[in-house]
C-alpha cells in the first residue's frame, strides 16, 4: 500500500511516471528495436489490454474494484501512447481545447437516462488536430487492424 509520508517528492504528472516505468523496465529501447509489423501486434495486444481492464471494470464488485481498473484502463492508455512515443500532454491539450469549444445541450442520438448535459459541437467546431504527434503508430500499415479483435 502507498504511505504517503514516504512520498516526498511533488507528484508527477502521470505521462512522466509511465515514461520512467518504461524506461526502468525497457519498454523504450525494445519498442524502438520492433519493425512495423511487431509495432501493429503490439497495439493489437495493448488493445486487448484495454479491453481486459475495462472487463475488470464491468465486473467491479466494489468501490476499490472501480478505482482500480479505472486508473488501470488510465495506465495502459497513456502507457500505450508513451511507448509509441506519442506525447500525451500535447494530445491530451488538443483535445480538451476542442472540447472545451463544444456547447452543453443533448444529444438525441444517444440515450442519456440521467439526464446529464451532453457536449454538442456546435456549427464550425473544429475537431482536435493530432498531426505531427503519432510517433511511431505512423509506422503501422492500418489496413484490415479492426480484423484483428
Amino acid at each position: 500500500m502507498f504511505e504517503e509520508e514516504a512520498y516526498v517528492s511533488l507528484p508527477m504528472p502521470w505521462w512522466v511516471d509511465l515514461n520512467d516505468m518504461h524506461s526502468k523496465f525497457g519498454f523504450h529501447d525494445a519498442i524502438d528495436a520492433m519493425d512495423a509489423e511487431k509495432l501493429k501486434a503490439m497495439l493489437v495486444f495493448r488493445t486487448k489490454f484495454l479491453q481486459e481492464e475495462l472487463d475488470e471494470l464491468k465486473n467491479a464488485e466494489s468501490a476499490e474494484d472501480v478505482v482500480d481498473a479505472l486508473i488501470d484502463l488510465c495506465v495502459v492508455a497513456i502507457g500505450t501512447l508513451d511507448a509509441y512515443n506519442v506525447s500525451s500532454q500535447i494530445a491530451w491539450d488538443e483535445v480538451h481545447y476542442a472540447n472545451m469549444g463544444k456547447e452543453r445541450g443533448i444529444k438525441p442520438e444517444r440515450p442519456n437516462p440521467l439526464g446529464l448535459p451532453d457536449l454538442i459541437k456546435p456549427e464550425g467546431w473544429v475537431a482536435p488536430s493530432h498531426e505531427d504527434n503519432h510517433g511511431k503508430l505512423a509506422e503501422i500499415d492500418y489496413t484490415d487492424f479492426i480484423k484483428n479483435f
